[in-house]
């Protein structure tokens, strides 16, 4: 497995090792002993979501403020462009985000951690998302920051007005949002 970091650093994008022939491939998509190694935490996943969502579907920015999780996403169907925004008030890099095309094609993973928002948007007629978390959904202590923040300036890379949730719909601007305090 390839470990690459992003321009936020915390955030990195995993590029597993793919055996493939002319019946298919095979890959190890988790591995606790090389992520501990490779990201220097002992992290335990909790909860396996799976979701599936039509072309321009955006879902995020979602966090949760207590009970926070970090989250190791692939997308195993289609393709989509994922997004992380830090949320860590005392983080240099604090309101800064980052994107990169996940897809059933690239194999590719990402790990976001505790402190950042996390959205995505499907790019191809549809897309089949997996998410771990390193804690389970608490509905209570989500938060959504607003997908089209004019703070954030996030490219979204598509060219139609996107498919929203009401949660979704009604996400707060970053200036507003409750963000990661030392210790939160």
């Amino acid at each position: 497995m390839n470990f690459v970091r992003t321009a936020l650093p915390d955030v990195l994008i995993l590029e597993p090792r793919v055996f493939g022939d002319e019946r298919g491939f095979f890959y190890e998509s988790y591995n606790k002993r090389v992520f501990r190694e490779a990201i220097g935490l002992d992290v335990e996943f909790v909860q396996d979501n799976h979701s599936r969502s039509a072309k321009n579907v955006l879902r995020g920015l979602h966090y949760q403020i207590r009970q926070p999780q970090g989250k190791l996403v692939r997308c195993t169907l289609g393709e989509v462009l994922d997004v992380a925004v830090d949320l860590r008030r005392c983080s240099s890099t604090f309101g800064h985000w980052v994107a990169f095309r996940l897809s059933a094609e690239n194999k590719r993973m990402a790990w976001i951690p505790v402190g950042f928002a996390h959205g995505f948007v499907v790019l191809s007629e549809f897309a089949e998302f997996l998410y771990k978390t390193t804690d389970f959904y608490a509905p209570e202590h989500e938060r959504c920051v607003i997908w089209n923040d004019p703070d954030l300036g996030i490219d979204w890379q598509i060219s139609a007005q996107p498919a929203l949730s009401p949660k979704d719909t009604a996400g707060v601007r970053l200036r507003d949002a409750e963000v990661f305090e030392v210790g939160n």
